[in-house]
């Protein structure tokens, strides 16, 4: 097959074609614990570039109460991360927010949650990205501000074509930068306390004092709400904990046993970092510098008396590997906001083309959504880290709390059966306690300083969940009367005049269906009518279509394999047992046009002459939301043919006219 220029383009920068036969595909796909932890991980390290930075900055008329903060940071990582390590436990092919609530809770649960997910992977990508920007241009003189805004955009930009190339492939290139950032900022944590040893014992003798006298200044409430400030305004630090328990399916098989060790890996890693970043900010004595990250003049103290080159090369170094973490924290949102927008496809929550997958097995639909809301994000905010991080961290704890809620539901139902459902339950319950106080805390703290536009945001994407499933559930009631000619179709009936009497013509008529349904019979018995029964022949093609609720291995893909060929076998039983001649043709694939066009040669050489017949669904009244939340492939097949040269009706289907009793008799 000669590839077209746009064809070639897209092989250049997005890759070639996958084959879904190809041998070891799904292992060849899949994350390592190792690489899942750069991937899915990066999310909640790359937060130490910017959470332990907020939490400070609230407490610079007393910096030694850092310390505090750091240790109630760690230990909420911990309990998160465990209680998350229960999820991926108890949900082997994907426990995200969205599935637990909707399993554990209810499905309204589960569309609040999905729909505050969305919101909070497209933030993770702008924020991501701004933060990375802000790390590279710490480094430039101040007059090369004004071409950040621009370089943020671009690289939105580029991380969406590094997607939709695939997971492994946007993942693997990410790894020396990943390790590179863990050394750096390591050392620096660690040659902080090395270097500034002697001031340890001060330091800790400081935040008791801090205690005293804040307690003294505005007493012990006082000082209780100036550290859940300070822990709150860093909840920055524990986003993308959620996404490895999310991510299961693009794990490497034993899943469970990769996302556990992938969940320690982040628990120890994030937990170790905003901690030590804290301490060394109240070692070292750093105070916020306008163009600068905390990290940046934290690096930049620490190295103030090394020679000139040596300091100079390690803030580089640092600071370019951190802003490397950042844009790969932004995978996290093209990894599981696609999967979350494409499980609520899957329920009808959301239009079912979301769940639709590329020739690279990419979810292409939700890339492209969850790329172009960050970039409409970054150009609104203007890149503003404080902006977004106020908008950012609210979201996540919604669906932690209701994670945690329906775990601990879990739990106490099952307590009959689980021997130790009392040490599960305890840990749920901590991470629920934690994040609802967290969640609370933002929603006071940040409502009035442009969290009410997050809750907004999110509770119009709910909106738009519900009016989704609503035309989803009218339509599906509607086709349900359809097919029920399915079960006029099973009764015992004579041979039909009009099946007999095609066996004397020479034409065949090839028939798209989409497993044995009301459409299908509808289109049979359409393309009869058109023409009067006179068919020699009947070919049945069903294409299964690879989705994301489908791609998740080879027992899944087999399945479906086989499913497509006993519903086509279905049509064939059904013309045969009325006289006519009918065979059947299957095939699998993720897009319906490119597996016909393999298919043609064969078809066209078997049954020359052929007539092609595609059922469309024609609603009474059309508007733009029946064409955007259904496809019209009868349509797009018909176009296909027509290029070449071969003959193909449309049969429409009313389906407000699906009325069983005229249809049982026309059979």
């Amino acid at each position: 097959m000669i590839n077209t220029p746009l064809q070639a383009v897209k092989n250049f920068f997005i890759g070639r074609s996958r084959d879904l036969n190809e041998s070891g595909l799904f292992h060849q796909l899949s994350l390592v614990a190792l690489l899942a932890w750069v991937g899915l991980g990066a999310d909640g390290l790359s937060s130490s570039c910017y959470g332990p930075e907020e939490s400070f900055k609230s407490l610079l008329a007393h910096p030694s109460l850092a310390l505090l903060v750091g240790l109630m940071s760690a230990v909420t990582v911990v309990i998160i991360c465990a209680s998350y390590s229960q999820i991926i436990a108890l949900f082997p092919t994907g426990g995200g927010g969205y599935v637990v609530a909707s399993r554990l809770l209810s499905p309204m649960a589960g569309v609040v949650s999905g729909s505050a997910l969305l919101i909070d992977y497209a933030l993770t990508i702008t924020v991501s990205v701004a933060s990375g920007m802000d790390a590279f241009f710490s480094l430039l003189p101040a007059h090369w501000q004004g071409v950040k805004l621009a370089a943020e955009a671009a690289g939105v930009v580029f991380l969406i074509v590094l997607n939709l190339r695939g997971v492994r492939e946007s993942v693997v290139i990410w790894v020396p930068v990943f390790f590179l950032f863990l050394l750096t900022h390591v050392f620096a944590i660690g040659y902080a306390m090395v270097a500034h040893g002697d001031a340890l014992m001060t330091v800790a003798a400081g935040t008791v004092e801090a205690v005293r006298s804040t307690t003294a200044e505005v007493g012990v409430w006082g000082l209780f709400a100036l550290l859940l400030r300070a822990y709150s305004v860093g909840a920055g630090t524990y986003t993308g904990i959620e996404a490895v328990s999310n991510g299961l399916p693009i794990l490497r098989e034993p899943r469970v046993r990769t996302g556990r060790r992938t969940m320690l890996l982040m628990a120890i890693s994030l937990a170790g970092m905003v901690a030590g970043l804290l301490l060394a900010y109240v070692l070292a004595g750093v105070q916020p510098v306008e163009n600068k990250t905390l990290n940046a003049v934290l690096l930049e103290t620490l190295t103030a008396h090394w020679p000139g080159w040596l300091g100079r090369g390690f803030v580089t170094v640092a600071l370019v590997s951190a802003a490397s973490l950042l844009m790969i924290a932004a995978q996290a949102g093209f990894l599981d906001g696609p999967r979350v927008l494409s499980n609520m496809a899957l329920d009808r929550w959301m239009p079912t083309r979301f769940a639709s997958l590329s020739d690279r097995f990419v979810a292409i639909n939700g890339i492209l959504l969850m790329g172009g809301a960050a970039l409409i994000l970054v150009l609104v905010t203007r890149g503003s880290v404080d902006l977004l991080v106020v908008l950012y961290s609210i979201n996540v704890f919604i669906t932690f709390s209701l994670s945690q809620l329906g775990m601990v539901r879990h739990w106490w139902q099952v307590r009959a059966v689980e021997k130790d459902w009392w040490w599960h339950l305890l840990i749920n319950a901590l991470g629920l306690v934690l994040t609802t106080a967290i969640l609370l805390a933002l929603v006071i703290l940040k409502f009035p300083e442009g969290g009410w536009v997050t809750l907004i945001l999110t509770s119009a994407l709910v909106a738009v969940a519900i009016a989704v499933r609503r035309h989803y559930d009218g339509v599906g009631r509607q086709i349900a009367s359809l097919n029920r000619i399915t079960e006029a179709a099973a009764l015992p009936s004579e041979p039909s005049r009009e099946l007999a009497a095609g066996k004397e013509s020479r034409r065949t008529a090839v028939v798209f269906v989409n497993g044995y349904n009301g459409v299908g019979l509808h289109t049979l018995l359409g393309a009869i009518r058109m023409f009067g029964g006179g068919f020699r022949r009947f070919v049945f093609v069903h294409i299964g279509i690879v989705d994301a609720g489908n791609f998740k291995g080879a027992d899944e893909i087999e399945r479906l394999r086989t499913h497509a060929r006993e519903e086509c076998q279905r049509y064939v039983a059904f013309v045969t047992h009325r006289g006519g001649e009918a065979e059947c043709v299957t095939a699998i694939g993720h897009d319906i046009l490119a597996e016909l066009e393999k298919l043609l040669p064969e078809l066209t050489s078997r049954h020359p002459g052929s007539i092609f017949f595609g059922g469309q669904l024609v609603f009474a009244r059309e508007t733009f939301l029946t064409r955007w939340l259904h496809n019209y492939t009868a349509f797009a097949l018909q176009r296909r043919l027509f290029l070449r040269g071969l003959p193909c009706a449309v049969v429409p289907i009313r389906v407000q006219d699906a009325v069983p009793e005229p249809v049982a008799a026309a059979i």
